[in-house]
């Protein structure tokens, strides 16, 4: 070990790092990374590097603004808590999320059922509901909601037995996990497709939504002069060995909002129709308007894996 080591140093002696000029900054940071065993992380981390010096160099950037940089950094990662996820919204905010979600997705957004962002708020644990069942789990005033989905491969026959969680914020815009009023694991349910490939399910109609605004990503968004609402949508994650996972949400077709997302995630595909209900209801307790819903999702072969979830 010893003598690997005395080689390695060896070899970094005889290059020179000392910095002449601000034009050789960029190729020794490139030359001293250059050398790490894994490819991959040479790869990412040089194509990092040459595009922030190079943004660097682009807007002449201040030593002011590099530290407010540094602050922004920072305080997002004070934001971060079990409930609350900075770092997941700040990328949102600016369609980096979405950038990398279609740029591994189903030919940039324009498959059948294109992916779209898992968001931050989903939670590893719904409890599983049977088939037809509610998700509404304490008083959840709003027009009631029946879903029918159905999945299916990418030839159009159904997959039994894949698991469908489901998640959505409340008429009044927050997820349980923000709103103490709300039952533990309200609005949520996990369910799993039948031999049609189908599940239904009981909710209420989602409603648009604000993101947090209280941290770096709303000082971003009031810089900017942009407003922070999310049009209405639900969200789903579909899970099966031997597929690959979809993490996906579908948007009310008639909210305000549809098409200025704040966080960039409305795809064509993703417009849900919504369509409200006439005659009675398919339950009898439903006073007032209701709502029914319908979509196919698509599924492809490949790995199943669940993601890391960004709040507990």
């Amino acid at each position: 070990m010893a003598a690997k080591e005395a080689a390695v140093g060896a070899e970094q002696a005889l290059r020179s790092h000392i910095i002449e000029t601000q034009e050789a900054v960029t190729p020794v940071v490139l030359d001293a990374m250059s050398r790490a065993p894994n490819a991959r992380l040479t790869e990412v981390m040089a194509s990092f590097v040459r595009h922030m010096h190079a943004f660097a160099r682009d807007v002449r950037l201040t030593e002011e603004e590099f530290e407010l940089g540094l602050d922004a950094l920072n305080r997002i990662g004070q934001a971060t808590n079990d409930s609350h996820n900075e770092a997941v919204l700040f990328s949102d905010v600016i369609g980096f999320s979405t950038l990398v979600c279609l740029l591994n997705n189903g030919q940039n957004g324009a498959t059948e059922t294109a992916a779209a962002l898992l968001g931050p708020f989903w939670r590893m644990h719904s409890p599983a509901t049977p088939n037809g069942g509610s998700i509404i789990r304490s008083e959840t005033p709003g027009p009631a909601l029946f879903a029918n989905c159905r999945v299916t491969d990418p030839d159009g026959r159904p997959i039994a037995g894949v698991e469908v969680d489901v998640w959505q914020a409340s008429p009044v815009g927050l997820y349980e996990n923000q709103d103490p009023g709300q039952a533990e694991m309200n609005l949520r349910g996990k369910f799993t497709t039948d031999a049609t490939g189908c599940i239904a399910f009981r909710s209420v109609k989602p409603a648009g939504y604000p993101v947090p605004t209280d941290g770096p990503a709303g000082d971003l968004l009031r810089a900017q002069q942009r407003h922070p609402y999310r049009p209405a949508h639900l969200h789903f994650l579909g899970f099966k060995p031997g597929y690959k996972t979809l993490i996906t949400q579908v948007f009310v077709d008639d909210d305000q909002h549809l098409e200025s997302d704040v966080v960039f995630g409305v795809t064509r595909h993703l417009i849900g129709d919504f369509r409200l209900g006439t005659g009675p209801a398919p339950e009898p307790d439903v006073e007032g308007p209701w709502y029914l819903f319908d979509y196919v999702f698509v599924m492809e072969p490949g790995e199943a894996k669940l993601p890391a979830p960004p709040i507990r």
